[in-house]
C-alpha cells in the first residue's frame, strides 16, 4: 500500500494546496499556477495508468514486422546457392563481410519494432515532464521578486497589490505555497517512470528532481530571512 504513488492521492493533495493557495491569494498569478498544476495532475494519473498497460496493436505490429524479417531472410538463405570454397582471403573476406552487414541489418530491424512501443511512450513521458519543467521555472520567477526589500517598499494597497504578499508573514506563507507546489512536481514527474522503466525517461525525471529540490533551498533560504525579521524586537509582522 506504501511502496508505490497512488495518483489519486496525488490529484487530492494538488486540489487541497489549490484550494489553500486561491483562499489566500485569489486572482494572483501562483493561484492560476496552483490551478494549472491540478489540471497537469489529472492528466498523469490517466497517463500514468496508460503507461503501464501494454499498447499491443503496437505489439502486435512489432511482431508482425520482425516474423516479416525473418521470413525474407529465411528465404534468401533457402534460395541462395552457397559456395562453401573460397579461391583467395579477400573473396572470404568480402564474403564474410557482406554476411555481417546481414547480421546488422536484421538486429537494426529487430531492434526497430521491438523498442517501437518503448519509444512512443518514451516521446509523451517526455513532453509531459517537459512541461513540468517549464512549470517549475514559472513557480522560480513568481518567488524571484519576493524579497524584504520590495515588501518593506509596497506601495498604498490597490486591487493589484492586494492580491500579492503585503507583509513578512504573508509572505512567508507565500513562499511555502511556492515550495510546496515544486514538491508536487516532483511527485508528479515520478508518477510517470513508477510504472514505465525508461532509462531515457528516468534521467530526465531525475532533472527535473534535482531542479525543484534546487529552487525549494533558495526559497527556504529566503523563509529562513523572514523568519528572522519576525522574531520579537527586530521588526513588526505588519509593514505599512
Amino acid at each position: 500500500m506504501y511502496r508505490s504513488l497512488d495518483p489519486n492521492q496525488i490529484v487530492q493533495t494538488c486540489r487541497a494546496t489549490n484550494e489553500r493557495v486561491s483562499e489566500r491569494f485569489a486572482g494572483s498569478g501562483l493561484s492560476k499556477v496552483a490551478a494549472e498544476l491540478l489540471s497537469v495532475s489529472e492528466q498523469a494519473a490517466g497517463l500514468s495508468t496508460w503507461f503501464a498497460r501494454p499498447h499491443w496493436p503496437l505489439r502486435a505490429l512489432a511482431g508482425l514486422g520482425i516474423a516479416a524479417v525473418l521470413i525474407i531472410v529465411g528465404e534468401v538463405a533457402l534460395n541462395i546457392k552457397v559456395q562453401p570454397t573460397f579461391g583467395s582471403i579477400a573473396e572470404f573476406l568480402q564474403g564474410l563481410d557482406a554476411a555481417i552487414n546481414e547480421v546488422v541489418f536484421i538486429g537494426i530491424a529487430a531492434f526497430f519494432f521491438i523498442t517501437l512501443e518503448t519509444r512512443l511512450k518514451r516521446r509523451r513521458a517526455l513532453k509531459a515532464i517537459h512541461e513540468l519543467r517549464s512549470m517549475a521555472h514559472i513557480i522560480d520567477m513568481h518567488q524571484l521578486t519576493k524579497d524584504p526589500e520590495r515588501i518593506a517598499g509596497a506601495p498604498a494597497e490597490t486591487e493589484m497589490i492586494s492580491k500579492r504578499p503585503r507583509n513578512p508573514a504573508e509572505l512567508i506563507r507565500y513562499l511555502d505555497y511556492c515550495s510546496d507546489l515544486l514538491a508536487l512536481i516532483s511527485k508528479i514527474a515520478a508518477l510517470y517512470v513508477q510504472n514505465f522503466d525508461d532509462p531515457v525517461t528516468i534521467s530526465a525525471v531525475n532533472e527535473v528532481e534535482n531542479l525543484t529540490n534546487g529552487l525549494s533551498r533558495k526559497i527556504w533560504q529566503k523563509i529562513m530571512i523572514f523568519d528572522r525579521i519576525l522574531a520579537p524586537g527586530i521588526m513588526p509582522a505588519t509593514l505599512p
